[in-house]
């Protein structure tokens, strides 16, 4: 039997999560909400962060009913993500394994999605798709490295919805993206956007700069609503983010889809990559916003893979990289 607690704090959600031999005992989290047309900056979630972690740590221990005792490892993200909110889990995670005495385990942000997706959908060697507000990446499994098939250039796909909400002074409340998505089911007419798709790679900049430019035109000269446009964006950059993960599926042979991050929350990207899947005979598996959006039982459940193959990160080691890509990890815990 072997416990972990998981500290993931990597951009506006400070989260914490209990894993226990595959079993998710708790996993809550607080997120950091800024007024419509604002983002989040990282010394001010920073600060949020610190304000909520020590309660969000409390809360797991007790809807898990696990005492500090019975934990055998303490797992953190981290990166990649923003840097001073990183910092303030990780002093938590650090502090915590020295009053605990318990060993520590810094964990890529990324993988923990992963991971999390494997053990929630039963997905045994997926075609990845991991798109998020900071990272868009087509991941497939291959000797030891989650090998990275294609990703963005620029901005990830996240990041282009929620900055493209700020332009129409979209509520941030739950979250930009998932407002932009019930917008987008009552748009109704098409806007060209640029198509952007350079071999297995995406740029999403080029398409929020264009249709940053023409929304207020648009929008005055009545020639579409702001649902139109929600629709136009969503439809377009999905369709991107599908036809890169179709060809590394054809390049690996691969049979299953996993989407992961907080934008494979979306229902209609993942209708596209199911009408997709079908086409190929291929199975699409995906999770709600409990494990799809940033959470500690992610980073947990990564905790737990690494700890059982031996893996442990000592005090000296455990700092954060901001810029911490999924293929540097060797994954031992796969065969």
């Amino acid at each position: 039997m072997t416990i972990v607690i998981g500290f993931e704090g990597s951009a506006n959600k400070i989260g914490v999560g209990i894993i226990k031999d595959g079993v998710v005992l708790s996993n809550p989290r607080r997120t950091y909400v800024t007024p419509p047309g604002q983002g989040f900056l990282p010394r001010d979630t920073a600060k949020h962060h610190q304000a909520c972690v020590l309660d969000v740590t409390s809360e797991a221990l007790k809807l898990a009913g696990i005492k500090p005792e019975e934990i055998d490892c303490i797992a953190y993200t981290k990166g990649p993500g923003m840097g001073a909110p990183l910092v303030s889990v990780a002093i938590v995670a650090r502090t915590l394994s020295q009053l605990w005495n318990k060993p520590l385990l810094g964990i890529n942000h990324c993988i923990g999605h992963i991971e999390m997706g494997r053990l929630i959908t039963g997905a045994t060697n997926p075609t990845v798709l991991y798109v998020s507000g900071g990272n868009t990446q087509v991941i497939a499994y291959s000797e030891h490295r989650y090998r990275i098939f294609g990703e963005t250039i620029d901005i990830a796909v996240g990041n282009c919805l929620d900055r493209f909400a700020r332009v129409l002074k979209i509520s941030n409340d739950p979250s930009p993206g998932y407002n932009i998505e019930q917008m987008a089911k009552r748009g109704k007419k098409m806007v060209d956007l640029p198509y952007t798709v350079k071999g297995m790679d995406v740029s999403f900049s080029g398409i929020l700069s264009y249709i940053e430019e023409v929304t207020h035109r648009m929008l005055a000269g009545g020639h579409c609503t702001p649902e139109d446009l929600c629709f136009s964006l969503q439809e377009t950059v999905f369709a991107m983010l599908v036809e890169t993960t179709e060809r590394a599926m054809a390049h690996c042979g691969s049979e299953e889809v996993l989407i992961v991050g907080g934008v494979g929350c979306n229902l209609r990207l993942q209708e596209m990559m199911a009408d997709m899947c079908e086409g190929r005979a291929a199975k699409l598996f995906a999770t709600d916003e409990r494990f799809c959006i940033d959470n500690g039982a992610m980073i947990a459940q990564a905790g737990w893979e690494m700890f059982r193959a031996g893996h442990v990160t000592v005090l000296e080691d455990s700092w954060i990289t901001q810029r911490y890509r999924t293929d540097e990890v060797e994954v031992t815990w796969r065969g």
